[in-house]
């Protein structure tokens, strides 16, 4: 990952975006797929020579940036509606599942040693939940030393699918949340600072103690940052794994929707990972049938042979019957495969 094409990748996510050259691919968007997404280009460029250039800027900032046809690609962590596909001349497909944890900061503690629930939570982002050691934790974790440092919450400044997806999640267990806050790629916080990017939370985080954030469960698991279990729509005690992030996207049924639409928030399961999403590529019907055909060459090595990857990296990739319907899509959406 610290090879020449991941360096050309960061120093691209912390520059403006500017127009693909000739010999290579450029997208933009979300910071969440950007850990696997990094591996996939690096073995792409390996094995025919096309570069991929990925500006990780969040998915409100794709989504701009794909809109004003100033890269190749986007990405999203929130799927666009169809009014807004239709509108702007674009075509939507899921490439892999991710999957958003919170992380704390607690000294002493470790990855796992916590657990919160949806009600919990949403009261520790409203501000309602002021300290580490409200009577609410405790009854959750009655066998950890708890302090009674004040609690910092750290959320997205940048327009973000992991926001939406973190929202939509407390918003299906809070009503309150929903009614005060509600779900979107920005949000008014009720209170806590912002970081740039999921790596700018994990930093603000790391930094900080008595702070808690949300994060892409790569993102976490690399930087051995602290997250928490979570208590699951069935009232089950669930750590973060592929297993549980697999049991979660298994309720995905794209068969029966329009442009993929599917939110993967709070899924049944005794197993299943409360806070889990698709992520989307955001393409142009509009442009260049060549342009295009590059473009899914290299988005459909990443579903077929970057699968192994994504696993590795604890994304959830989609089985073969998925990939067939994301393919069969793109010649009538694009009228052109790769």
């Amino acid at each position: 990952m610290r090879s020449s094409i991941g360096a050309a990748i960061i120093i691209a996510a912390l520059s403006t975006v500017a127009p693909a050259s000739a010999d290579q691919l450029t997208g933009a968007g979300g910071t969440a797929i950007y850990p696997v997404l990094q591996v996939w280009a690096q073995k792409y460029q390996s094995k025919t020579g096309q570069e991929v250039n990925y500006q990780a800027i969040g998915s409100g900032g794709g989504i701009k940036q794909i809109e004003a046809k100033t890269v190749d690609f986007a990405n999203s962590d929130k799927p666009l509606g169809h009014d807004d596909i239709a509108a702007n001349n674009l075509v939507q497909f899921p490439q892999v599942v991710i999957s958003i944890v919170p992380i704390v900061n607690l000294p002493g503690v470790k990855p796992g040693e916590l657990v919160l629930n949806g009600d919990v939570l949403s009261k520790i982002f409203l501000g309602e939940i002021k300290t580490w050691n409200d009577p609410a934790i405790v009854k959750l974790n009655p066998k950890a030393k708890l302090p009674a440092t004040a609690i910092l919450t750290v959320h997205r400044s940048d327009g973000s699918g992991t926001t939406f997806n973190f929202t939509n999640y407390l918003g299906k267990v809070s009503p309150e949340w929903q009614s005060k806050v509600g779900a979107d790629t920005a949000v008014e916080w009720p209170n806590g600072i912002g970081g740039k990017g999921n790596a700018g939370v994990a930093a603000s985080v790391q930094q900080t103690p008595g702070s808690i954030g949300y994060v892409e469960y790569a993102y976490a698991k690399q930087s051995n940052l602290v997250w928490t279990d979570l208590v699951n729509a069935a009232g089950k005690r669930v750590k973060p794994s592929l297993a549980s992030f697999q049991a979660a996207a298994a309720n995905a049924d794209f068969s029966g929707v329009q442009d993929f639409y599917v939110i993967l928030t709070n899924q049944p399961g005794a197993q299943s990972w409360p806070i889990t999403a698709a992520t989307y590529m955001l393409l142009r019907a509009d442009y260049d049938a060549a342009k295009n055909k590059a473009i899914l060459k290299f988005l459909d090595y990443a579903l077929r042979d970057g699968a192994a990857d994504a696993t590795a990296l604890d994304y959830v990739p989609f089985p073969a019957k998925v990939v067939k319907q994301i393919e069969a899509s793109w010649a009538k959406t694009l009228k052109v495969t790769p």
